[in-house]
């Protein structure tokens, strides 16, 4: 196997079904994603941890989504990660890449050199949906549970969408010979095939659907199909998620070859932000000029700063606001 064939499943989501366990899923590797993510902030160890597992999962969930829609993932907390954000946007069309961004706002104090959801306290495990204009944004909420943010995404998927769903994911820096160190992640999402669901569906839901595991939503037969493929997800490996030399296709037939699965095209993903100057701009059209004034520096300048790909904007203080709006004709 070349080194080209080796990489070619990075920063890929790849589809796949189990038609003889009514299952689908996805596998993802990502990569350059990670590095363009976790390059823009100093982030302790664990909160990189927390950053690529959410990243991931992102990736994983957005893939479901339907074109030029917006999945955002958010983690509030009261610990020392207050919250983590990601969002996905879907490709504008047909082979187009996926945009993923991500960044985490945490209390330096207070982060410690223990595991990484020992950062993250009580609060809340979030899933938004946009759908574009003229439709009704979707939201979806679970108190954050378990030992890890998968688990708080299997949560979420069985109280507020009735969906069984597992996670089998890694993610870590990568040591190969002769690369520079960064981080990798790879993982593998299994869902029991849905009847309803915003996620399967147009007609989106209402995140309220009751507290209920997983195994409860499953008739015998059906519960005996995803106990086996439970099992059979059970054996995979870290490094065969992660590493770069087993290609995705290959480890869904060593896993699930059983299952008879068959694979859809692949999506790719890029790390990606949306901020711009006029979207400051526009951000800024509701404040008055007394309110910009409090936000003008000592250099008599109006700055912003995106959090998620660090991109540092500088503006006259004159040209923003609503006042400065009218005075255009705007």
């Amino acid at each position: 196997m070349t080194l080209g064939s080796k990489l070619a499943w990075d920063d890929t989501v790849l589809p796949f079904q189990l038609d003889h366990s009514d299952t689908r899923g996805r596998v993802a590797r990502l990569d350059g994603v990670l590095s363009g993510i976790l390059k823009q902030h100093d982030y302790p160890p664990a909160v990189e941890a927390l950053v690529a597992e959410m990243a991931l999962l992102t990736a994983l969930i957005g893939q479901t989504i339907k074109l030029r829609w917006k999945l955002s993932l958010q983690v509030q907390s009261k610990g020392a990660v207050r919250m983590i954000a990601t969002d996905f946007y879907a490709p504008e069309s047909e082979g187009d890449p996926a945009l993923i961004r991500a960044y985490a706002s945490f209390d330096p104090a207070k982060v410690t050199d223990g595991p990484a959801m020992e950062q993250i306290g009580d609060g809340y495990f979030a899933i938004l949906m946009d759908q574009g204009q003229g439709m009704q944004p979707y939201q979806g909420i679970t108190p954050l549970s378990g030992d890890s943010l998968a688990s708080c995404a299997e949560a979420y998927f069985a109280q507020s969408e009735q969906l069984p769903t597992r996670f089998a994911l890694s993610f870590g820096q990568s040591l190969e010979p002769g690369v520079a160190q960064h981080w990798r992640a790879g993982g593998i999402m299994i869902q029991h095939m849905p009847k309803a669901s915003p996620f399967a569906s147009e007609e989106g839901g209402s995140g309220e659907e009751g507290l209920l595991l997983a195994d409860d939503l499953l008739d015998a037969e059906e519960g005996e199909n995803w106990n086996r493929v439970n099992s059979l997800l059970a054996t995979v490996e870290e490094i065969e998620l992660i590493g770069p030399s087993l290609p995705a296709t290959d480890l869904l037939f060593r896993l699930f070859h059983e299952e008879k699965p068959r694979v859809f095209d692949a999506m790719p993903v890029r790390f990606g932000c949306t901020c711009s100057e006029d979207r400051v701009r526009q951000s800024l059209s509701i404040y008055s000029a007394k309110d910009i004034a409090k936000m003008t520096t000592d250099d008599g300048r109006v700055t912003a700063d995106c959090q998620f790909c660090g991109a540092h904007y500088d503006l006259d203080p004159a040209t923003v606001g609503f006042e400065a709006d009218d005075a255009s004709g705007e």
